[in-house]
């Protein structure tokens, strides 16, 4: 490996390609070996060769990002624009949190001028009395009351706070996290929290007198929309995640993949020009 990479660092590709495949005699499950052999290819411009070798990196390793970030570039050269969006795609899920990575998801967008859609949505402005005292919040709320006949959103805004305000008090979380001796924001409190709102703001959409209250809101529709698609998850993971909710990423993409590239598809990541958005509900078989 060593070797290869001073023969690449020199452009001497085919030396470089030599020592890579002497790697993969050795051991024929190195990434690195894998991927830069891929990568010699590319540097000489031959795109037919390289892209096998990318895949492959892909099937060893589909949590590491950077095989289909070089293949999304090597797209991008050859001017194939939606296969180099799904790679994009599937980089972005493998490493959510590599900013590499939305970098070039960023200037890929640039050159289609094209922008991601990056909005915030689900959380209500703080009232001033929560401000002034956090005892507001009961933490044996009941959402159900709210559910009765809620007056405006700050009943949605209430039922968001009062099951986040459980999670951290009633021992909820070491129950779903026995495992973990301190609390932290987990991607199943955040759920439970926005799915509550929901609910009060379903209620509150399907009252003639407050459904404006929702449907003029952008945020609030997209909240809505982002529930209905059944990806919050995907959601909070890449837009409202913190260091905590960010531990539970891996075992997500573990279950979700799909949901993931769904959620990226569908609500980030513009169609590749001339391409139908509707045609884009799938970006392609994940790797296994």
């Amino acid at each position: 490996m060593l070797a290869g990479e001073a023969a690449f660092s020199r452009r001497d590709f085919a030396e470089a390609r030599q020592n890579y495949l002497r790697t993969l005699e050795l051991d024929s499950k190195n990434y690195a070996a894998v991927l830069f052999t891929g990568n010699t290819y590319h540097r000489q411009d031959n795109y037919a060769k390289a892209g096998p070798w990318y895949e492959r990196a892909i099937q060893l390793d589909p949590n590491v990002e950077t095989a289909y970030r070089y293949f999304a570039e090597m797209l991008v050269k050859q001017g194939d624009m939606p296969k180099a969006r799904t790679m994009f795609i599937h980089a972005a899920v493998a490493e959510s949190y590599n900013r590499i990575v939305w970098r070039d998801l960023i200037a890929w967008a640039n050159i289609n001028k094209a922008e991601l859609n990056f909005k915030y949505t689900g959380l209500l402005s703080e009232p001033k009395a929560a401000r002034q005292d956090e005892s507001v919040f009961d933490v044996n709320f009941d959402v159900t009351v709210f559910l009765q006949g809620p007056k405006d959103l700050s009943d949605a805004w209430q039922a968001y706070h009062s099951v986040r305000t459980n999670w951290q008090s009633e021992g909820k979380f070491k129950r779903h996290f026995p495992r973990e001796a301190v609390y932290r924001h987990s991607l199943g409190e955040e759920i439970e929290a926005l799915t509550a709102e929901v609910k009060v703001l379903e209620k509150l959409e399907g009252d003639v007198e407050t459904a404006e209250l929702v449907t003029e809101n952008p945020s609030l529709v997209l909240l809505l929309k982002l529930h209905r698609a059944g990806i919050l998850a995907p959601y909070v993971l890449f837009r409202l995640a913190d260091e905590d909710i960010a531990k539970d990423y891996s075992d997500y993409r573990a279950r979700h993949r799909k949901k993931l590239e769904q959620y990226l598809d569908q609500f980030v990541v513009p169609p590749a020009p001339g391409q139908d958005h509707r045609k884009t509900a799938s970006v392609g078989q994940p790797p296994s």
